[in-house]
This record gives structure tokens, C-alpha cells and sequence, in this order.
């Protein structure tokens, strides 16, 4: 089943961060982004963040449905590279 947050912000940052670091530790292997709707750059630092746990844990992590604004956001920064799947 794949891990699916709906908004993160600041605000839920740390706590959707934590659910989708546990969720890739017990073996996640996708994270469904299509109903995420909020987001700002705390998204991309999150996003970036479960790449590096999923590749450490040697976990191929698909990021579905990248929301078009999260991925503009990204290539601001010079990383949607980073989050292609």
C-alpha cells in the first residue's frame, strides 16, 4: 500500500515526514501524491528525505502522481531530477 499525504507545509512538516519515514522503513514503496493538495518547500525537503531513507533501506521508492506545482517547486532548486521516478 503506498503512503499518500494530503498536505505539507510547515506546519505538518515534521509529523508527515515521521509517517513517511516509518512507512518506508516497514517497506513502502510508493508514495502517492495525488491528493496532495497543500504544500511548500518543507514538501520537496520531505520528499528528498524519503529518497535518501528508501535508497539506504535499498528500496526502490516510486513517487506517484507528482503534483505539477511541487514539481516546479523542485526545479527551483535544481533537484526534480532528485525526485523523478
Amino acid at each position: 500500500m503506498a503512503f499518500a499525504p494530503t498536505s505539507l507545509t510547515k506546519t505538518e512538516a515534521p509529523e508527515v515526514l515521521q509517517a513517511g519515514l516509518s512507512a518506508i522503513a516497514q517497506g513502502a514503496t510508493e508514495i502517492d501524491l495525488q491528493h496532495l493538495k497543500h504544500f511548500d518547500s518543507s514538501a520537496v525537503a520531505a520528499l528528498l528525505a524519503w529518497r535518501r531513507a528508501a535508497e539506504a533501506a535499498a528500496i526502490q521508492l516510486r513517487l506517484l502522481s507528482l503534483p505539477a506545482g511541487l514539481n516546479s517547486l523542485a526545479g527551483l532548486y535544481g533537484v526534480n531530477e532528485l525526485l523523478a521516478t
